[in-house]
């Protein structure tokens, strides 16, 4: 029998199911204690989070009132630590070929008839070529499983192609990669190579029904993808980004157990996640959505994100294109500090449109809208859309990150950049109407720069950019 011990780097201690399912007996006891949920509402004002207990008492309740009060509270600790300010990403699919079962994914060994692809270094370069004509910095590498034709050989040659390439002023300045679990000295070789953040999902941190789930393929072994991310650190790379597939198992299992990984995290490593994903199951080739029971509607959506932004404050939320506008509206105010946009779920998806026979991708795309619409959308709702990588390229990662966050420190670099990076944008990628509006939104947050040094250098090297064709400032 396993005993909970968040201590532990064995992947059933540090999730642990007994304790999972003593934490939801708990909130359901305790669902309507009122004292108790005001003081977890007033531990939680003090902006140093939540454990999972606490956590799944707020998902449990269901008093109105007091779910005002937790939605106010979600709003209130993301704007403190995140300001207005929405990092943008944009996801690139390296190869669908794959050896794992998983029943939820098209890319599943058992799918004959999917159109297999895997991008040349040429076909790396274009898709890249497009990213960078679109506007964007920063991507997430995508690949399935598979040993003789994904190797990390593989992966690392295409890192090296992404940052070798520079096209008018474009350039990727951060590759995030979401990769199968792997060896320490393969972690290793992708911190020499100069990813950003390591991301791996869990996709349910139910044991049972995980290895249900992934019935073949080395990603049956639920111990060896769960510890992961202690791998990984200890490989040296200590930006790592968690989540769950919202949709395969119950939701409040889900959440117990995502914050539980991130307190393992953080009491082995002293550093937690530096972000947490929410995606929620799609339609894709020969996966139907409708086949799982356990899909969740978009309030109770709404009520785990911002119950995850009040325990782990720290910690940035990412939400893809798998969401409507709509959703990805809502949410956005709750505790989502990263999106996608103008995303491409195919191999190749950026250089080829889609093509309606196309059965290449992962997902069904909710949210088609272009970057630069996803841009002028996020200003003209008050949201400064961010382009920047400084804390990465300048050495603020891992505990280095969560202590000038923690503090809130991290504004003070992240605000200026973020309007840098935007203006960048504007300048060399955004439609007419877009750039009025960024123009706008630009001048309006420059005086909100409290320290007047940093202020007037952020307006000078604005102007560079603006009139001199220069690029890439950073605090």
């Amino acid at each position: 029998m396993y005993k909970y011990d968040k201590h532990s780097l064995k992947a059933e201690e540090f999730i642990n199911g007994e304790e999972i399912k003593a934490s939801l007996e708990y909130a359901d006891k305790n669902k309507d204690n009122i004292e108790l949920i005001d003081k977890i509402i007033e531990k939680a004002k003090l902006r140093k989070g939540l454990d999972h207990r606490e956590a799944s008492v707020l998902l449990a309740c269901e008093n109105p009132e007091k779910l005002e009060e937790i939605y106010a509270l979600a709003q209130q600790i993301k704007k403190d630590f995140y300001g207005d300010r929405i990092v943008m990403f944009a996801p690139l699919y390296l190869s669908n070929y794959c050896v794992n079962g998983c029943v939820y994914c098209p890319y599943h060994a058992k799918n004959k008839h999917i159109c297999r692809k895997k991008l040349t270094q040429d076909e790396v370069r274009q898709e890249v070529i497009a990213l960078q004509d679109m506007g964007h910095k920063r991507l997430a590498i995508e690949s399935g499983e598979d040993p003789v034709n994904n190797p990390i050989e593989y992966i690392l040659e295409c890192i090296d192609t992404i940052y070798s390439i520079k096209h008018k002023n474009g350039a990727i300045r951060r590759v995030n990669v979401n990769i199968a679990a792997t060896t320490v000295e393969n972690y290793r070789k992708l911190k020499d190579a100069g990813i950003g953040t390591y991301i791996l999902f869990q996709e349910t941190y139910n044991k049972e029904s995980y290895e249900k789930l992934h019935p073949t393929g080395p990603k049956h072994n639920y111990d060896y993808h769960t510890e992961a991310m202690d791998r990984a650190m200890e490989g040296g790379i200590d930006d790592v980004g968690i989540g769950v597939l919202f949709g395969l198992e119950l939701y409040r299992y889900e959440l117990a157990g995502i914050l539980m990984h991130a307190e393992h995290l953080e009491a082995v490593h002293g550093v937690g996640p530096h972000t947490i994903s929410v995606p929620r199951i799609r339609r894709a080739d020969d996966i139907d959505p409708d086949t799982f029971d356990n899909g969740i509607d978009d309030e109770t959506f709404e009520k785990i994100v911002a119950v995850i932004r009040i325990a782990v404050p720290y910690t940035g939320m990412i939400i893809s294109t798998r969401e409507s506008q709509k959703v990805r509206e809502r949410v956005l105010q709750l505790g989502i500090s990263q999106i996608s946009g103008g995303s491409r779920t195919s191999v190749g998806g950026y250089v080829e449109p889609e093509e309606e026979d196309d059965n290449s991708a992962q997902f069904d795309v909710s949210d088609q809208r272009s970057l630069d619409e996803v841009v002028k959308w996020l200003m003209e709702q008050g949201y400064i859309p961010s382009f920047c990588t400084a804390c990465y390229r300048e050495g603020r990662t891992g505990d280095r990150f969560m202590s000038l966050c923690k503090s809130g420190q991290i504004q003070n670099c992240c605000h200026p950049n973020a309007l840098m990076t935007l203006k960048e944008y504007l300048m060399d990628y955004s439609s007419p109407e877009t750039h009025k509006i960024g123009d706008a939104l630009i001048e309006k947050e420059l005086e909100k720069i409290p320290n007047e040094k940093v202020r007037k250098i952020a307006r000078e090297h604005i102007a560079d950019i603006a009139n001199n064709n220069k690029r890439d400032f950073r605090f």
